[in-house]
This record gives C-alpha cells, sequence and structure tokens, in this order.
C-alpha cells in the first residue's frame, strides 16, 4: 500500500480567535507532541482509556481559523516564550508549523463600524470555513471557540460568538464552545443546532478553580458536612483578563462556576467569586477559595485552597481533546448535544452529573462507544467528505429583527 493511500484522513480544527493565546498554544504544542519534542502530558484523549477509540491522530490535525487580530502566530508564540507560556526555543523548532497555520487565518468580526449584516457574516464565515476543508483535502473540520469571553447576549441580536457557531452548522462542522459565550445558546439557535444532524458540546472549558471545586463539592456532600459559605477570588492577566474586567462578562464566566457547586452540594452556599484583572500576570492566574463548613456537633471550620496555573496551558490539550473526540463522534454519525463531554466543562449542555468523578466515568463510556465496532450509533449527522454540507441557520438583521430558519450564505 503507498504512503498516500495508508496515510490517516486529515481533520481540521478552525478556531474562533485563533491568533489568541490558547489558539497558539494549541497549535504549537500539537506540533511539539507531535514530533516528540514534548510528552502528551495533560492530554486526556492520549491515555490508555481512548487507544481504541478510532480518534484522529495528533499528526493529522490542520489548522486554520478567524480571529480580528493580525499579529501573526509566530510572533504571538514568541511572546508566549518570553512570559514562560512556551518553553524557550520551542518557536523556533514548531515555525513551519505556526506560519502554515496562520496562512489560514481569516479576518473575523463583526468589527467597529461594520455594516454588514449578520446574514452576510455567517455566510462569510461559513464560506471561509468550508473553502479550508476544501482546499486542504480534509475529511471534516471542527469549530472550536477559544475566544476572549464575552457579555452575556440581550435581545434577538446575535452576539459574535453565536454568529461563529451559526457558522459551524452553515459549514456542516461540529461546533465546541470552549468559552462562556453565548454561542449556539442563543434562542434562535438552539432549535437550529438541535435539527441540524451535528454533534456539538460545550460550554466553558473547565481548567483549574471550577475543576477543583467539582470534586471538592461532592466530597463536603459524601462526607455529610454541612457547607455554610463558599468565597472565591481569582487574579489574572492576559486578554481573558482585561475581557474580564468588564462585569457583564465576568458575570457570565462565574455563572458556570457558582452552579459547579449547587450542582454538588444539593444547595447554594453563600458567597461568590470575584475576579481582578491584574495585567502583571499575564497569562497565569491564582484562584484562591474560602470555605466556611460544619463538622459534627456543628463545630465550625475552615478548608482554603489556591490553585496557581497558566490558563493556556491548561487549556490547550483540553481544546485537542475535544476536537479529536467531537471529530470522531461526527465520524460516528452521532449528532446532537454531546452530554458525555461535560467532563471538560463547567456549563455542559445535555444531561449529566456534576461530580468530576461521575463526568470521568461517563467519558470512559463513551470513549468505549467510540471505539472502532463498539456500536456507536448514527444520529444524523453523516460521513464528513471533502466538502462539508450547507445547513441551515438564522440571521439576523442588525435592526435586530430575528430572522429564525433562514439560510444563511
Amino acid at each position: 500500500m503507498s504512503a498516500s493511500l495508508s496515510r490517516p484522513p486529515r481533520v481540521g480544527v478552525w478556531l474562533i480567535g485563533a491568533r489568541g493565546s490558547v489558539a497558539t498554544t494549541v497549535v504549537a504544542g500539537c506540533a511539539a507532541v507531535t514530533a516528540g519534542l514534548h510528552p502528551p502530558t495533560g492530554l486526556v484523549t492520549e491515555t490508555p482509556a481512548f487507544a481504541d477509540s478510532g480518534l484522529p491522530t495528533l499528526s493529522s490535525l490542520v489548522f486554520g481559523g478567524h480571529d480580528t487580530t493580525d499579529c501573526p502566530l509566530p510572533k504571538r508564540a514568541e511572546q508566549l516564550a518570553a512570559g514562560g507560556v512556551l518553553p524557550a526555543g520551542l518557536p523556533a523548532a514548531v515555525a513551519s508549523e505556526l506560519g502554515d497555520a496562520d496562512a489560514e487565518i481569516r479576518p473575523g468580526g463583526p468589527a467597529p463600524g461594520d455594516t454588514r449584516s449578520d446574514h452576510r457574516l455567517i455566510g462569510e464565515f461559513a464560506a471561509d470555513i468550508r473553502d479550508f476543508v476544501r482546499r486542504r483535502g480534509l475529511a471534516r473540520a471542527v469549530v472550536v471557540n477559544v475566544a476572549s469571553t464575552e457579555p452575556a447576549a440581550t435581545g434577538s441580536e446575535l452576539p459574535p460568538s453565536s454568529l461563529y457557531a451559526a457558522a459551524a452548522l452553515r459549514a456542516g462542522c461540529p461546533y465546541v464552545n470552549f468559552t462562556p459565550s453565548t454561542g449556539l445558546h442563543h434562542p434562535a439557535l438552539l432549535p437550529v443546532a438541535e435539527s441540524s444532524g451535528l454533534p456539538y458540546a460545550g460550554r466553558d472549558g473547565k481548567t483549574g478553580q471550577t475543576l477543583l471545586r467539582s470534586v471538592l463539592g461532592p466530597m463536603f456532600t459524601q462526607r455529610a458536612l454541612a457547607v455554610r459559605a463558599w468565597s472565591g477570588t481569582n487574579l489574572l492577566g492576559g486578554g481573558d483578563g482585561a475581557a474580564l474586567a468588564d462585569p457583564a462578562a465576568a458575570e457570565a464566566k462565574n455563572a458556570g462556576k457558582e452552579r459547579v457547586l449547587a450542582d454538588t452540594l444539593g444547595t447554594t452556599p453563600e458567597g461568590g467569586v470575584h475576579i481582578d484583572d491584574v495585567p502583571a500576570l499575564g497569562d497565569w492566574k491564582t484562584a484562591w477559595d474560602h470555605v466556611a463548613f460544619d463538622g459534627f456537633l456543628g463545630t465550625r471550620m475552615i478548608l482554603q485552597t489556591i490553585w496557581q496555573g497558566c490558563d493556556s496551558a491548561l487549556a490547550a490539550p483540553l481544546v485537542l481533546d475535544l476536537a479529536r473526540l467531537a471529530a470522531r463522534a461526527h465520524e460516528a454519525g452521532l449528532s446532537g448535544p454531546l452530554s458525555e463531554l461535560a467532563f471538560f466543562f463547567k456549563d455542559p449542555v445535555g444531561e449529566a452529573p456534576s461530580a468530576l468523578a461521575e463526568q470521568h466515568a461517563q467519558l470512559e463510556r463513551f470513549a468505549r462507544r467510540l471505539s472502532v465496532g463498539g456500536g456507536a450509533g448514527a444520529g444524523g449527522a453523516g460521513e464528513g467528505s471533502g466538502e462539508t454540507g450547507e445547513r441551515q441557520t438564522p440571521g439576523t438583521r442588525r435592526d435586530h429583527t430575528t430572522r429564525s430558519g433562514e439560510e444563511a450564505g
């Protein structure tokens, strides 16, 4: 068999926010692991449970995306290396892969003063994705939103995250929302997503503080300890810190953190989460939690935790995991909300447990379901081809007149 015939099908990963810190770390990290420069630390899909799941290989992934900034990926990688996010020397070692991905990034929107209608923006974004799939000879592509958090949507107008989500459906691509932004959760898009025949997952990647809460919350419940109050503070910089300085964006982010506690504790404790933008921290963040709880005979006690980590390094392997899982689900003919991927999210779609251990067990069952011959049933999503299909998506006029169900293109 020739090398061309034995080569695995190539799969596209179309990143919204493709020149940001997370996206740059995704591209550089995938290249580094593929080349054997670094081990796949943090990649859940590289653990033995997924060995037979038929996931696309890391070497088969091809990157592109949308962004409104123009800083090239090689330059952004150098900045991240200078800040200690990427290993020194890695940007030079994977310069070719970074340049290849950067060449596939298209202008996003809407930019300030942009007069294009939502209908037109969705159509143009979808055309970019379809062109990417066609030119690169891809079996399929997965759209993943890793852009900065936007304020919660109000009214009928589609926010940028929903425009990109609608474009993903229009291009016939599985969609993953790694952010707390609206995306497919907009009322105009939910019925379209459900009838699209495509798998989708989200929202808001669970990388640090909420990951820890999803472990500690069940612990208190299982030990019959009464949590009286649970307060948290986040200090972070970079683009996410700047975006979350907007109270509306911070509110969208905190909703998922607090929902995990309510779900795992069975009640909503006193306290909340506070986010501070500290530009000097760059891509690094510190999350502090203060838990007041009662023990036997009402003895009052305190648990405090401190999580210090690098957002991009925590998020990037999960983005690769999700892209591979969504692509495999699409290949297997699955459609609708992938609640089995709740392990990765603060606010997962579909019905799913909130405790991390239960979510992980559910994920491993999903891995077995995806295994070759494992019985993954068709749910309406067709096999991918070199050309993604066209889907029905709504458009929204800038005068706030919703056009639900209208084909965008």
